[in-house]
């Protein structure tokens, strides 16, 4: 069977038959072939030695080789058209004992050679041939044995050449499948070993061996991905293997064998290549299996050649690589004493097989296992190189191994990069020359091309907790090295920036595949779990592992931080650690000790510390920390390497005993083959540490030898010594690799040494499987939080210092690409962040004059580049933009002064102008059209304000005004530039596709033009500009909301707030307050038949006018009432909320105290209560109270104030018709007669009266409604009673006696009221609990108003009215049974009976008697000998509540 050859059918470009190319006929085969025997005789005749032979004797026999290139030359005619089916050994033999003939001469050879080469290249061999295998066989074998006499080098050298061109064209052919492996192997040290001796001969041998060297090694690995992979069976129990490759390698012995003649005519060459096959060691294997191994070896090797050949000449390369060791010179020498030319050529050769063989690398174990192993660890060891072309050549070889086969070279990758890091960091702090800087700087760079290379790099790396932060540090680097540091901007500086920007780039490629937006908080760890514990169940299905490591990256932040506490404080560290659930609750030695194993950036001093510790506890953890380790197949150093790297072994004897005996103890359990007990482990773990302190310490002169070593371990291995070549071993791998105990603190990068190599092979097996993303954005937001900085900071630095426009154009398209991700991620301060630094370079934030701003603008190509990106940005990525508004506005505001806005800007959706002069009283009509063409110094004047103050303050500063002088011609040209440069900038769709905008980007908008009017209006007195800017800013805020009017709740605070300061800093009428009130008035004149549900905030807004500033509201007062009064007339029918309804009232209200305005006030307030059309449950309360305003304003005659408490009343009979339940009624009609009571103490007489007898009309004509009655008792409260004490407060006092006259008549009214209401209400309020303290209150206030004095006198219709109307009173109580005379055996509190005569006898002492004629006198002294005054008793509260 055919172990990992060739398919037959191989698709290999090279043997597929080229167009127009045809096998010649058998007669045209024939003369060619006869052609070259005629040659090859020519050259032989023409030698001196073989030309003497022809003249002699006929006897004379003729050579051997002439013979045969006869007798072939008889034949070949005879073939006809059957060349096929002859055996190409039999016209190939002649030519081929030429060339293996050492008796011949380079002239003759190199003819010979040529012949075959011809024969090769006809296309007469193909796998259909007969005994064609055969032909092979013998070329190969006679052109690698070739044997020649050298005459000169000129023919030695043509000679060498040929050799290796017949042997590219073995490998070309089409029966090259049928080669063995052993003979492919054998074409390619052939052709080695002239690459090596040319380089003694001229350079034309060098070039065309090296450039065949290339051609073999692609021929060769190209067929890799064409090449079945099988298993072969196994035999018996045996294993199965695949043999690929026998799992030996062949080592190959070249020699030039030379001898020169006494005289140095001329020497004997050859080419010659000899096989030993290196067979496994005695004591690894019986000798039976030794056999075994080499048959199967021998096998492979005859088989045809396939992988085995390939693995061989792969080992064979990277074996090349280790020229260095072998001159025992590292590779970080200077390059003049290391000779790069053999590594350099092995790294070409060997990138030029994986760029062909591809991923089919990954389908073939042993190969894939050099790569990993041999290769990369080179790789590692010249990537410290200080050749720039060794460093070219190892970065090359890096990123084919990337492209083709990451997934099997997780921890390589790693290593290598930190590596890659680590010099470019220090390259640039001058260690390394530019050459090498900028080599590894163009090798990170072609990696961030790659499209989802950081994306990788962030998912394998940064997410896991094993590896360091390879993204992280990636992208610090390009933005730290893109950065110019007290020098010019440079060209790898840019080279940077490329870098940086190619992964941007990457990310912005993947924002059109987004995914849904989804929660990117990442909560805490609820439990404790062991993290070092938990996988993902799939790493090929984005749904398992996105967010699977996506909370690893989140531990892995919160575990660096827990180290820094633990390093800091162990005691507090642990206890953090706990608290964050990262340690259990109650500690456990397996839990802390995997803690202390897997956790990155602990302080390995402290780990040290803590293991090596007597107690208890950590010496079980010190166990369990040993038992997180695999030792098994290892040898005890590398063991006890990777032991002490993760930590620092403490000083003390003691702690390292208890440190190596957990050692010992765990590494006997897992390779107990040669040790005979853990004391052995650890008494060679302590000979191998005091070795290596003898070898590596300087201070140690006497170093130990090998015998020293070996005769120091003697017998301790269970009382025998252990086996020489074993401590021979350990010895000579401590002297050449030493064990570092103390890490190196601070180092980014460790050097990678053959102990390191080997554990991260070994960590390279359990390793999570290598993430490969696609176009899908997975972690893209998570890499953008970490690179948005850096890279938004490296485009402005690189902007502002570059000096073409090429450079321009790539920060420009930077930034784009950082808005797209921006807006896409939801990054909006970094939109914002990136919008600032562009406004900074249009120049259009400077101060300056217009004229000179133009100029310098226009000569700027990087200032307009900026300008157009900018607006491109706010054009496209408006949603996403917050703050950034505010600089975008503010060059909007620098181009209005410039003239350079389009005129479009500041109209609304119907195109007309917001604050057209029709739609606004005394407002003047602006003219537009004009304004984007000429500067703002030119067009400010026929903007400003027509107001009275205005039109004053123009006529003096008319004869101040300087003449507009004409602009020169490069003013013209540059205005002009400037004018196309805005056009691209698309000023205008800010505002109109405002409505588009997202709610919270829309409101950032409207807060940035308020925030930039603001800057104008600072100042006591604003200047025309500033005044035109403000007005420009408020039109613009006009225009975005009429825009969204679906979208006004969000908008309307502040827009409010925005007119509100503007209505409440102005002093005096101006523009700006005249386009702030009627604009508002336009807004809610436009949006209210439109908006019905938003008339309450439209409305509400209204009330801004009642703030205007006095001598403001005198100019606009009249417009604004009638405007209000319209509004009501025409859309009462829009407002239907009772908070519109206030609003609405509110304003009338305010009017009734305005001479001029409370006319037409009133005539609003009229028209909505006098027909009760409009009149609802939701505003009747707020027009009771805009009606007693009215009644109380003193402003309008007297008339005007009964007409408004006859519409208060009025409105009393709309409770009747309203369905709504007595709750809703009572609570209307309660404010309706609180209105009526404050009147009641009106100063005016006749209105006083009237609202008197209104309250009276009010309280006592509810018979056809019910009013509950808790609600009556609220109303005596708050009402009659506060009425009564109000007026008796009045009446009592002296200052505001005279100001009421006439209060005798009020007071009885309001007494006659009182007593009324009660009476009516007695059978009702009785049952209630505070009818006690209701009756108590009426009484306590008859008796005060019984003693009241008017102008120093009691009044005697007081005296006589109050008697009467309490003795009706307590009539109407006694016939319905409220007022009775408790029964003798009743306990308990004081009854009505008893509480009610104190009371009355101090008004009448006569009325109990009168009332009850046959009820005794009460004999309770004590209650009238001091009866309770209302004052003191429990019914104050009450009564005053």
């Amino acid at each position: 069977m055919e172990i990992g050859s060739l398919k037959l059918q191989y698709g290999v470009e090279g043997d597929k038959e080229k167009p127009g190319h045809c096998i010649p006929s058998g007669c045209a085969l024939a003369c060619m072939v006869n052609s070259e025997i005629g040659a090859v005789l020519a050259v032989v005749r023409r030698n001196v030695r073989w030309g003497g032979r022809y003249m002699a004797d006929d006897d004379q026999l003729e050579h051997s080789l002439v013979q045969s290139l006869k007798i072939l030359r008889k034949q070949i005619f005879s073939w006809d058209n059957q060349w096929h089916t002859v055996s190409p050994s039999i016209y190939l033999q002649p030519f081929l004992d030429v060339i293996r003939s050492d008796e011949i001469g380079a002239p003759i050879t190199g003819v010979a050679l040529s012949s075959v080469y011809k024969i090769l290249t006809l296309g007469i061999l193909d796998p259909n041939t007969v005994n064609v295998g055969e032909a092979m066989h013998l070329i190969v074998d006679a052109v690698t044995g070739c044997r020649f006499e050298v005459t000169d080098p000129a023919s030695e050298e043509v000679v060498l050449m040929k050799i290796l061109q017949v042997l590219l064209a073995c490998m070309k052919c089409k029966a090259s499948i049928l080669l063995n492996n052993q003979q492919v192997c054998t074409i390619v040290y052939t052709c080695f070993r002239i690459v090596h001796q040319a380089g003694t001969k001229g350079e034309l041998l060098q070039r065309i061996a090296r450039t065949t060297m290339h051609e073999l090694i692609r021929c060769i690995f190209s067929r890799l991905p064409y090449i079945q992979h099988m298993e072969k069976p196994s035999d018996g129990g045996g294993p199965s293997s695949q043999t690929e490759v026998g799992g030996v390698h062949s080592e190959y012995t070249f020699g030039v064998k030379q001898s020169a003649s006494a005289n140095g005519s001329f020497k004997h060459a050859s080419i010659s290549v000899g096989s030993e096959w290196s067979l496994p060691a005695a004591n690894a294997v019986s000798d039976g299996s030794v056999g075994e191994a080499v048959n199967d070896t021998q096998q492979i090797m005859r088989e045809p050649y396939g992988v085995p050949c390939m693995v061989e000449v792969f080992h064979f390369l990277c074996s090349l690589l280790n020229i260095a060791e072998q001159m025992e010179m590292s590779p970080r020498s200077n390059q003049t004493e290391f000779d790069e030319d053999v590594p350099l050529f092995a790294l070409g050769l060997i990138n030029s097989a994986i760029e062909l063989a591809g991923s089919a690398i990954e389908r073939h174990p042993k190969l894939l296992a050099l790569i990993q192993d041999d290769l990369f660890h080179n790789l590692m060891q010249f990537g410290m190189s200080l050749s720039p072309l060794i460093l070219s050549m190892v970065c090359n070889i890096t990123l084919n191994l990337y492209l083709h086969l990451r997934a099997e070279l997780k921890l390589q990758l790693e290593a290598f990069f930190s590596c890659l890091t680590w010099r470019l960091t220090h390259s640039r702090h001058g260690s390394a020359s530019y050459q090498q800087h900028e080599v590894l700087m163009e090798a990170l760079v072609d990696f961030c091309r790659q499209k989802t290379f950081m994306a990788e790099m962030y998912t394998n790396f940064d997410c896991d907790l094993s590896f360091c932060d390879v993204f992280e540090d990636l992208a610090n680097l390009l933005s730290k090295s893109a950065f110019p540091v007290n020098s010019p901007l440079s060209s790898m500086h840019i080279l940077a920036l490329e870098g940086l920007l190619a992964v941007v780039q990457g990310l912005a490629a993947r924002t059109c595949n987004a995914l849904p937006v989804k929660d990117q908080t990442l909560l805490g760890l609820a439990d404790y779990t062991p993290f070092w514990t938990v996988k993902c169940e799939n790493y090929t299905d984005p749904n398992c592992w996105v967010e699977f490591v996506r909370q690893r990256k989140h531990l892995k932040r919160v575990l660096m931080t827990s180290a820094d506490h633990f390093n800091r404080d162990t005691k507090k560290g642990l206890e953090f650690l706990q608290g964050m659930h990262l340690l259990p609750d109650k500690l456990d030695p397996s839990s802390v000790a995997c803690f202390l194993r897997y956790t990155p950036g602990l302080d390995k001093n402290v780990v040290g510390d803590l293991l090596g510790s007597h107690d208890e506890f950590w010496v079980q953890v010190l166990h369990e920390f040993a038992r997180t380790f695999d030792f098994q197949d290892r040898s005890l150093d590398t063991a006890l390497r990777l032991f002490l790297e993760s930590f620092r072994l403490p000083g003390e004897s003691q702690k390292i005993q208890r440190v190596l005996e957990a050692f010992s103890e765990r590494y006997y359990e897992q390779s107990p083959q040669i040790l005979a007990n853990k004391d052995a482990a650890l008494l060679l773990s302590y000979s191998i540490i005091m070795l290596n302190t003898d070898r590596h310490n300087v201070q140690v002169k006497k170093k130990m030898t090998e015998e020293d070593f070996i005769r120091n371990n003697r017998r301790i291995n269970g009382g025998n010594d252990l086996p020489r070549e074993f401590l021979s071993d350990l010895y000579h791998s401590i002297c050449k690799n030493e064990i570092r105990m103390t890490p190196e603190q601070g180092a980014d990068f460790v050097e990678v040494t053959s102990s390191r190599w080997i554990n991260l092979l070994h960590k390279s097996q359990g390793a999570t499987p290598f993430i490969t993303y696609d176009s899908r954005p997975f972690l893209d937001h998570d890499m953008f939080a970490i690179l948005s900085g850096p890279t938004l900071a490296a485009l402005s630095v690189v902007y502002d210092h570059a000096e073409h426009e090429d450079v321009y154009q790539m920060c420009i398209d930077g930034f784009l690409a950082v808005a797209e991700i921006s807006a896409s991620h939801h990054f909006e301060e970094v939109l914002d962040d990136l919008v600032v630094s562009l406004c900074k370079f249009t120049t259009l934030l400077n101060p300056s004059q217009p004229e000179e701003l133009i100029l310098t603008f226009t000569d700027d190509a990087k200032a307009m580049m900026a300008t157009v990106t900018v607006f491109t940005i706010a054009n496209t990525y408006g949603d996403s933009i917050h703050t950034g508004w505010r600089s975008i506005l503010e060059c909007i505001l620098t181009l209005h002064k410039l003239g350079l806005v389009p005129a479009l800007v500041g109209h609304d959706s119907t195109g007309e102008n917001e604050l057209s002069s029709d739609s606004m009283p005394g407002k003047p009509v602006k003219s537009s059209t004009s304004a984007s063409h000429v500067p703002a110094k030119i067009v400010t004047t026929a903007q400003r304000s027509s107001g009275l103050m205005s039109r004053f303050s123009r006529l003096l500063s008319f004869d101040a005004e300087e003449p507009i002088l004409e602009p020169s011609d490069e003013e013209v040209e540059a205005r002009q530039r400037a004018h196309e440069t805005i056009q691209k900038c698309r000023i205008n769709g800010i505002f109109t596709e405002s409505k588009f905008l997202q709610s919270n980007s829309l409101l950032h908008l409207v807060q940035a033009l308020i925030w930039v009017s603001g800057k104008s209006q600072k100042g006591k007195y604003l200047s025309h500009e500033d005044e035109d800017a403000s007005v420009f800013c408020l039109e613009l805020l006009i225009t975005v909301t009429l825009y969204n009017r679906d979208r006004i709740v969000l908008l309307w605070p502040s827009v409010h707030e925005h007119i509100a300061g503007i209505v409440q800093s102005t002093a005096m009428p101006s523009a700006l307050v005249e386009r702030a009130v009627f604009g508002l008035l336009h807004i809610c004149r436009r949006l209210l038949p439109y908006k019905e549900n938003l008339a309450d905030d439209l409305l509400r807004s209204l009330q801004l006018v009642l703030k205007l500033d006095a001598r403001v509201a005198d100019a606009y007062c009249e417009h604004i009432t009638q405007e209000v009064t319209d509004l009501v007339k025409t859309n009462a029918g829009c407002i239907r909320s009772q908070m519109g309804w206030r609003t609405i009232t509110s304003l009338l209200s305010i009017t009734a105290r305005h001479p001029e305005a409370s006319e037409v006030g009133f005539e609003a307030l009229a028209f909505v209560m006098y027909d009760g059309a409009h009149l609802s449950p939701g505003n009747c309360v707020l027009f009771i109270d805009a009606s007693r305003q009215f009644a109380e304003s003193r402003v309008g005659p007297s008339e005007r104030s009964i007409h408004a408490l006859d519409l208060m009343a009025g409105s009393f009979t709309c409770l009747k018709k309203w369905e709504v339940s007595p709750q809703e009624i009572g609570e209307i009609w309660m404010r309706l007669v609180r209105g009526l009571r404050k009147v009641c103490l009106d100063r005016r007489e006749e209105v006083r009266n009237h609202a008197v007898l209104s309250l009276q009309r009010c309280t006592t004509g509810c018979e056809e409604f019910s009013i509950p009655p808790l609600i009556w008792i609220q109303c005596f409260d708050e009402v009659i009673f506060t009425m009564l004490d109000d007026m008796l407060e009045v009446t009592q006092g002296q200052s505001s006696s005279k100001d009421y006259r006439n209060m005798e008549g009020t007071l009885i009214h309001a007494v006659k009221l009182s007593s009324k209401v009660f009476l009516q209400l007695v059978n009702d309020l009785s049952p209630m609990e505070s009818f006690s303290r209701l009756w108590l209150g009426i009484l306590g206030r008859m008796e005060k108003y019984t003693k009241v004095k008017l102008r120093g006198k009691r009044s005697e219709k007081l005296q006589e009215l109050i008697p009467e109307l309490l003795k009706n009173t307590l009539l109407v109580m006694k016939t319905k049974g409220v007022l009775v005379k408790p029964n003798s055996d009743d306990t308990g509190s004081d009854s009505l009976w008893e509480l009610t005569w104190p009371l009355v006898s101090n008004i009448a002492s006569s009325l109990k008697s009168e009332v009850f004629p046959d009820q005794e006198p009460d004999n309770q002294l004590k209650e009238t000998a001091n009866p309770a005054s209302p004052e003191e008793s429990g019914t104050t509260g009450f009564i005053q509540s």
